[in-house]
C-alpha cells in the first residue's frame, strides 16, 4: 500500500513524513521539488502476541509506504502541473492542512484557514486531471473522426464524461464507472480518483484537541512536530514524553488505522519458527489471491488453505490444539479472507 502526502507549502508535509517513517528528511523547503519515500510499520499487538508463541527468527509487521512529494506553493493554478509522477502509483492521498500558528514559518496565504487550504488542494487535483483529459481528448478527437474505431470512440465518450465531471468541480472518484471503464482509465493516473485522508497539523498546545468536520471530511488532528520528536526517541522514553504532553498514545496510530479504513484493508497472518508476518489485503480478497500475495508459486499451485482465526488460535494455544478443537479448518480458493486469519497454504508446483 502506498499513500502520497500532499498539501500546500508550509503545512508540515515532510515533518509528518518523518514522524510516520522515522525518517530525517530535511524540512523547510516550502514546496521544493523533491520526493521522499519511506515506510511506516503498523502497530498490531496480534503480531507481537503470535511472535511470543512461535519465537520466530524474524517478525514482520504490515507496512504502509509513504511518498512525500514536496508539493504545494499556495497557488492552485500554478501548482496543477507541479504534482510529480511519484503520486500516480499511490493508492490514496494524505492531505496535510495547517492549523498551527508560527510566525517563523509564514503561511503562503498569510493567514491560517484549514478549510480554505483543503479546497485549494482539491482544486489542484482537479486542474491536474483536467489537463490530462484535455490533452488526450484533443488527440482522440481527430482519430475518432478519421478511423471511427469503436474502442477509441468509447474512450472519447468516457473522457468527455470525466471532463464534464471535473469542470463541474467534482473529482473523478465521484463518477460512477463500470469495472471495464475503470480499467480503461487507470493508466491516466487521475489523482482525484484516489481516496483522500485529511490530516490537520495543529500546534503543540492543541495536540489533545479534537478537530471537527472539514469541508465534508472527518480529519485526523495531530501535532506533526511533536510526533516527529516522539518518533526519534527510544521506546522507553516515549511513554514519558507522552505523559509530559498528557497524551495516551501517538496520534500516528490513528493515521495508520484511518489509512487502513480508507483503503478497506484487512490483515492476515502467516506463522512459523522462521517468521511471523502480517499481510495487508483488500477486503473481499479470496484465498487464492491471498496466497499470491505471499508468493506467486502459492497462487499458481494452490490446493487448499489451512485457516484459523487469531482468537481461536490464542484460545487453543497452538495449531495442533486448534486442529483438535476443530477451529483450524480447510478452505478452498474462493474463501474470503477475514481480518485476523492465520493462514497456511497447501500447494503443489
Amino acid at each position: 500500500m502506498k499513500i502520497g502526502i500532499i498539501g500546500l507549502a508550509a503545512a508540515g508535509k515532510t515533518t509528518l513524513f518523518n514522524a510516520l517513517t522515522g525518517g530525517a528528511a530535511s524540512t523547510g523547503g516550502y514546496g521544493a521539488a523533491r520526493v521522499n519515500i519511506g515506510a511506516a510499520h503498523v502497530a498490531d499487538p496480534r503480531v507481537g502476541a503470535l511472535s511470543k508463541v512461535f519465537k520466530p527468527k524474524k517478525t514482520t509487521y504490515a507496512a504502509v509506504n509513504f511518498v512525500d512529494a514536496g508539493v504545494g506553493d499556495g497557488g492552485a493554478a500554478k501548482n496543477a502541473e507541479a504534482i510529480p509522477q511519484a503520486l500516480e502509483g499511490a493508492d490514496a492521498l494524505l492531505v496535510v492542512v495547517r492549523a498551527f500558528q508560527d510566525a517563523g514559518v509564514p503561511h503562503p496565504r498569510e493567514s491560517i484557514d484549514p478549510a480554505r487550504d483543503l479546497v485549494d488542494v482539491r482544486i489542484d487535483l482537479l486542474l491536474r486531471d483536467l489537463s490530462v483529459v484535455e490533452r488526450r481528448r484533443e488527440r482522440l478527437e481527430k482519430l475518432v473522426r478519421v478511423k471511427k474505431d469503436p474502442a477509441e470512440a468509447a474512450e472519447f465518450a468516457l473522457l468527455t464524461k470525466i471532463q464534464e465531471t471535473l469542470e463541474d468541480g467534482r473529482p473523478v472518484r465521484s463518477l460512477e464507472m463500470s469495472d471495464e471503464e475503470e480499467r480503461s482509465v487507470k493508466g491516466f493516473g487521475f489523482l482525484s480518483a484516489k481516496p483522500l485522508l485529511v490530516v490537520v497539523n495543529v500546534g503543540e498546545e492543541q495536540s489533545g484537541d479534537a478537530f471537527g468536520e472539514l469541508d465534508g471530511e472527518t480529519p485526523v488532528a495531530l501535532a506533526a512536530r511533536l510526533e516527529e520528536e516522539l518518533a526519534q526517541l527510544p521506546g522507553e522514553e516515549q511513554a514519558e514524553f507522552l505523559a509530559d504532553y498528557d497524551l495516551e498514545s501517538s496520534a500516528l496510530d490513528k493515521v495508520i488505522r484511518a489509512s487502513f479504513s480508507l483503503l478497506d484493508l484487512r490483515c492476515f497472518f502467516t506463522v512459523s519458527g522462521e517468521e511471523v508476518r502480517a499481510w495487508p489485503v483488500r477486503a473481499g480478497t479470496v484465498a487464492l489471491h491471498a496466497a499470491g500475495t505471499i508468493h506467486s508459486d502459492l497462487e499458481r499451485g494452490f490446493i487448499r488453505a489451512e485457516v484459523v482465526t487469531y482468537a481461536d488460535f490464542m484460545a487453543a494455544g497452538s495449531l495442533s490444539a486448534a486442529r483438535d478443537r476443530g477451529t483450524l479448518r480447510l478452505e478452498g480458493k474462493d474463501y474470503v479472507v477475514k481480518d485476523g486469519d492465520i493462514f497456511h497454504v497447501r500447494f503443489n508446483v
